[in-house]
C-alpha cells in the first residue's frame, strides 16, 4: 500500500503538468482563427505559448527536483491569477473570470502542492 502511495503522488503532478500544458497549447490554437498570413500566425502562436513552454521547462526541471515544480506552478497561479485580476478592476467584473481563475491557476496551484507533497515525501525518507 505504502508503494501505490509513494508511486501515486510521484506520477499524479507529472500526468496532471502535462495534460495541463496540452490544454494551455491548445488555447492558443485560435490564433488560426484570424487572417495574420504565415509569419502573422507563426507568431501569434510562439506568443500565445510562452507560458507553456516556460512551464514546460519548469516541468522538465521539477522531474528530479520536485521543489522547483511546486514553486513554479504555484508562482504561476498566482501570476495568472493576478493578470486577470487586474484585468478585471480595469474593466469591471464577469463571472466567467472567475471561472478562469480556478481552471487555469487552480490546476497549477493543485499541481504545485503535489510536487510540494512529493517533495516533503522525498525529504522525509532521508
Amino acid at each position: 500500500m505504502k508503494r501505490k502511495v509513494g508511486l501515486f503522488v510521484y506520477w499524479t503532478p507529472r500526468i496532471l503538468s502535462i495534460i495541463f500544458l496540452l490544454f494551455l497549447a491548445l488555447m492558443s490554437l485560435d490564433i488560426f482563427d484570424g487572417n495574420y498570413g504565415f509569419w502573422g500566425t507563426i507568431l501569434g502562436l510562439f506568443m500565445h505559448n510562452i507560458p507553456a513552454f516556460i512551464l514546460l521547462i519548469i516541468l522538465l526541471i521539477s522531474w528530479n527536483h520536485e521543489i522547483v515544480g511546486g514553486i513554479g506552478f504555484i508562482l504561476a497561479g498566482i501570476a495568472y491569477a493576478s493578470l486577470i485580476i487586474s484585468h478585471l478592476i480595469k474593466t469591471g467584473f464577469e463571472w466567467y473570470y472567475l471561472a478562469w481563475i480556478l481552471q487555469i491557476s487552480g490546476v497549477a496551484f493543485l499541481i504545485g502542492i503535489l510536487f510540494l507533497i512529493g517533495w516533503f515525501k522525498k525529504n522525509k525518507k532521508k
